[in-house]
């Protein structure tokens, strides 16, 4: 089912447009890869910073505030990348409060002020939007195994730093490097914020070439460009990776956190609530002095609906994901031969597809079978059944599936990472085999992993638009679709009430895994 829609995209190379291609090659292809470069490099580093560092300091250090922000910096991951970016647009453009506000304060032009509309300023709200992958992952390895590890450190002559960078920090590389594929993913197949701030990557220019040149075979070609780059930093990744054991010799505990005093507390604490605040709180008020004015106007009643609806597919989603997922990553344990990975990774390149590209190589196969399934009936019976497919759940089930595969796999296959063989011998010596060992044995061990990926999948369904816009049955209006519609029109006020619907609707997931993440 991953492999369809790839297909489809990739079949455009079959009937390429020779002058299109000529046009992209001598004025935009060497442009688009450099702003692509450069934008994930800065995503990389700055989620990697954010992520873990935060990670480290709720789950191991106590502070000022460090209970409230060890679940508080979940937050921003119910806000989509889009909403922060016009937010930030909104408040730091030459035009915006603040620098007007500067601008009479000072009586001066502002030289000195950065330009938000800039290749930093994406990044830096991109890192805002993704960070939270890299901290949910890496807060999950800080919490079984952070103070142990640095006491061991410790206790080979290391001091607390050295113990951080030579010892925990390479334990933790899986649980890392997956949250920082899913934001490097999220990034490469981003279009509302980079639209947004006019910055030209690989998803606008697909999204130009197929909506301003009329060719969606140069835009798939595009697509399967941007396939074949996220492709060959997985298989690098994994390579570097193949033959390290992340491993612990026996069953991680709970211990008492380190105090911090004095200006390292009040500097954990303006870290954290800088970032919350830039993240999410900003955002917040934002949309919510917004939401203040558009009640004045009136509210439309079927917002409840419109949530309903999202709820509903985003925990089926997460459900037929999260289940084909520790299918995929068991399989990779059993058999690990080359073969076997290659096949699940390639599995798992969805996400770097764009959502309106992936919505048409999942619709075009699922066309061709409705019509094939309606002739057939009608040969058989004489009977006109029309469509049987489309327009139902199962074509935007199959695309959620394919585009979130990664989200849930990713932090699975970390956390099987704990699992040795010699408990699965040592379980096997005492007859516990089969679905029994899973249930006794894999299960508890994967227990938060399985929430954790879960919670990104439901998440990130619920703020998919272009997927749910283009295969969704009719009248099957979400939180997303009408934020779009809305939005659309230039309505950004009455967009900002179902956009905090869909923020608050975000939360329950995000409350529930942290009630569970210490657990």
């Amino acid at each position: 089912m991953v492999l369809v829609p790839v297909c489809v995209v990739f079949a455009s190379f079959l009937s390429p447009d020779s002058e299109i291609w000529q046009h992209l090659i001598t004025t935009t292809l060497p442009g688009l890869l450099t702003n692509t470069l450069w934008l994930s490099l800065g995503v990389i580093l700055g989620t990697s910073f954010l992520g873990v560092s935060l990670a480290w300091l709720t789950s191991v250090y106590t502070f000022p505030g460090s209970r409230f922000f060890s679940w508080a910096l979940f937050l921003p991951l119910a806000i989509p990348a889009y909403v922060i970016a016009f937010v930030a647009l909104g408040m730091f453009d030459y035009t915006g409060p603040v620098q007007t506000s500067l601008r009479h304060w000072f009586n001066s032009d502002l030289l000195w002020f950065p330009d938000i509309r800039s290749g930093p300023g994406v990044a830096v709200v991109m890192t805002l939007a993704f960070y939270p992958y890299v901290y949910l992952l890496s807060r999950d390895a800080f919490l079984t195994q952070g103070k142990r590890l640095l006491e061991v450190a410790q206790s080979l002559g290391f001091n607390r730093q050295q113990g951080f960078f030579r010892v925990v920090l390479p334990m933790a590389r899986p649980w890392i490097v997956a949250g920082v594929m899913l934001a490097l993913m999220e990034t490469l197949a981003d279009f509302g914020a980079v639209s947004i701030f006019n910055y030209d990557t690989f998803t606008t220019a697909i999204y130009k070439t197929w909506f301003g040149m009329f060719s969606l075979s140069t835009a798939s070609q595009l697509a399967s460009l941007l396939i074949l780059i996220v492709l060959v930093i997985i298989l690098t990744e994994q390579r570097f990776r193949l033959r390290m054991r992340f491993s612990e010799s026996r069953k991680s505990t709970r211990v008492e956190r380190i105090p911090l005093t004095g200006w390292k507390a009040a500097a954990a604490t303006s870290f954290a609530g800088a970032v919350l605040f830039f993240a999410f709180v900003l955002p917040v008020v934002q949309l919510g002095l917004w939401a203040m004015h558009a009640l004045e106007i009136g509210v439309d009643g079927r917002y409840p609906e419109f949530a309903w609806h999202s709820i509903l597919l985003s925990v089926l989603a997460a459900l037929i994901t999260c289940l084909v997922a520790a299918m995929l990553a068991y399989s990779v344990r059993i058999h690990s031969d080359r073969y076997t990975r290659f096949s699940v990774r390639l599995a798992t390149i969805g996400y770097a597809l764009p959502g309106a590209v992936l919505a048409v190589g999942i619709f075009i196969p699922m066309a061709w079978l409705d019509n094939l399934l309606s002739d057939w009936i009608e040969a058989i019976t004489g009977a006109e059944t029309g469509l049987l497919i489309q327009g139902t759940l199962v074509v935007m089930l199959a695309a959620y599936m394919t585009r979130f595969l990664a989200v849930s796999y990713f932090p699975l296959e970390s956390a099987l990472q704990r699992v040795t063989r010699s408990i699965d011998e040592a379980a096997a010596g005492f007859g516990v085999t089969g679905w029994r060992m899973l249930k006794t044995i894999y299960f508890p061990i994967l227990k938060s992993s399985l929430l954790t990926a879960a919670t990104l999948v439901f998440v990130d369904v619920m703020k998919e638009m272009p997927i749910t816009l283009m295969t969704r049955p009719f009248d099957w209006d979400t939180l997303a679709v009408r934020i779009f519609s809305l939005t659309s029109e230039g309505e950004w006020e009455q967009a900002a009430i179902p956009a905090l619907t869909l923020i608050l609707t975000g939360l329950i997931p995000i409350i529930f895994l942290v009630r569970h993440s210490e657990t």
